[in-house]
């Protein structure tokens, strides 16, 4: 099946749906509300499943180029003992292939090309989506968080919730011994490869909302901790520090699909990033309503088959990555065996 398709929102899930689609015969039209499209981010930690995603959409031979592996990383205390391995060499096994790391500009950069500039408008503003479902067969809702699609189609009582989380992410220039999650009360700091002589850090913090601090008071939040996270943050620049209160989507939409309009990433499964897991569920999103369409009759059906496909795998993902936030925001070490299935999910 071909049509004319919208989608609402250029971040990886909208710009996944874009390529899949073109690939697939399909008209596409990408509305972007800001002016330009400026990746920023750090490292993205690309699952397996993930990694078949961006297989059948063309794009595996350039994500393998850009990529480093993730092998091998510890839970420690902040005195630098460890708790637990995380479960990267289990994945390995089972899965056939290590998990990949990549920046998040690299991934966008990916998309953007394969999309191609042509199909994105930007400094687009929706002010009546409705239009959008009499214009084309198909719109596609990736607009994030506070989705514009969401609202107007969709469940309007699930909405934003402050997860009571500040998030705070930059780069290093040096590779620490051990990568991994450093947990202690209230707060977790993480390093990961990011590429060669490349360190992508990353704090977790309890913080009320809307309460602004600064890097100077992140640094005192971390003091005394091991040299890895005290070398990153002694080296981390305000300016290219990036600072976000953590929201996920709550009460769980019942559906994802309604009419010809349907929501992937974000706008469906807005999540805490605990598990590494929201730009490999958008992938995936994006991925299977591909698939969908490609293969279905009519669009109705393919959306059934989508929803049916990815909303509770998506939303466990995302009871399991609230249920982490939560378990290494008050450094909780057990029991082990959930600790680990969570990690692993």
């Amino acid at each position: 099946m071909k049509g004319s398709a919208v989608i609402v929102g250029a971040g990886i899930g909208g710009l996944a749906t874009a390529v899949g689609l073109r690939r697939a015969g399909w008209e596409v039209t990408v509305l972007e509300r800001w002016p330009e499209i400026r990746p920023e981010g750090t490292a993205l930690g690309m699952r397996p499943a993930a990694q078949s995603a961006l297989d059948r959409l063309g794009l595996g031979a350039e994500l393998r180029r850009r990529t480093v592996p993730y092998r091998s990383a510890q839970i420690l205390t902040p005195d630098g003992r460890r708790l637990a391995d995380l479960p990267l060499e289990r994945i390995e096994r089972k899965e056939g292939r290590p998990v990949l790391m990549l920046s998040r500009v690299s991934l966008m950069e990916m998309l953007l090309d394969a999309a191609g500039a042509a199909t994105v408008r930007t400094a687009a503003d929706i002010t009546d989506p409705a239009a959008l479902r009499s214009r084309y067969d198909l719109v596609v809702g990736a607009d994030g968080l506070r989705s514009t699609v969401r609202r107007a189609f969709f469940d309007t009582t699930a909405r934003p919730r402050y997860t009571g989380i500040v998030a705070w992410r930059g780069v290093a220039a040096f590779e620490p011994p051990v990568h991994g999650e450093t947990w202690g009360a209230g707060q977790v700091f993480g390093v990961t490869p990011q590429e060669p002589g490349v360190t992508n850090w990353y704090a977790a913090v309890a913080t009320p909302e809307g309460h602004r601090e600064s890097l100077d008071a992140l640094r005192a939040r971390f003091a005394g901790w091991h040299t890895a996270v005290t070398r990153a943050l002694a080296e981390a620049d305000e300016k290219n520090v990036l600072r976000h209160e953590i929201h996920d989507l709550r009460p769980r939409l019942r559906s994802f699909a309604g009419g010809n309009a349907v929501l992937v990433g974000d706008a469906a499964h807005a999540m805490t990033p605990s598990l590494g897991q929201g730009a490999c569920q958008a992938l995936l999103d994006a991925d299977t309503l591909t698939t969908c369409l490609r293969e279905a009759g009519d669009v109705a059906s393919a959306l059934r088959r989508y929803d049916a496909s990815r909303r509770r795998p998506a939303q466990r993902v995302v009871t399991m990555s609230r249920l982490m936030t939560r378990l290494a925001g008050h450094h909780l070490q057990g029991p082990r065996n959930l600790l680990l299935r969570l990690l692993d999910a």
